[in-house]
């Protein structure tokens, strides 16, 4: 959930994670027309990702992560999480509460992420992560 100048509930970005960072950028740049940001990288938890743009829409994020199979099972490559825009910092506490209230687990309260965003993570009933 983060605060983005957004209509309510537009889905913002799908994020991945992969050990072949430099490969699905490609394929995703070459083939499905993304257009690639800048690489953020942080060498302390040894996380590289890439945002990718396509048109005025969703984003993508390819995430790889140095110790990712050493983690365990939340942490394996593919899908990631889902994340949705919100207005401001109140509305992402506002959800967290709402999906606590619900019965919704909340993995990660909020917090500005190390990309700049504002965020907190909550589980669907299918465990998928929603940002």
């Amino acid at each position: 959930m983060r605060p983005k100048r957004t209509t309510r509930g537009a889905l913002h970005r799908i994020a991945f994670r992969t050990n072949r960072l430099e490969k699905l950028r490609t394929i995703y740049v070459r083939c499905f027309c993304g257009a690639s940001g800048e690489k953020h990288v942080s060498p302390a938890k040894g996380f590289e990702s890439y945002f990718l743009r396509f048109g005025d829409g969703c984003r993508l994020e390819l995430m790889r992560r140095r110790d990712i199979a050493a983690r365990g099972s939340a942490e394996r490559p593919g899908l990631c999480h889902l994340a949705f825009g919100c207005r401001s910092r109140e509305a992402v506490f506002a959800l967290t509460e709402r999906l606590r209230a619900e019965g919704r687990p909340v993995v990660g309260e909020p917090r500005t992420g190390g990309d700049g965003y504002f965020e907190s993570v909550g589980e669907d009933p299918g465990g998928n992560r929603v940002e």
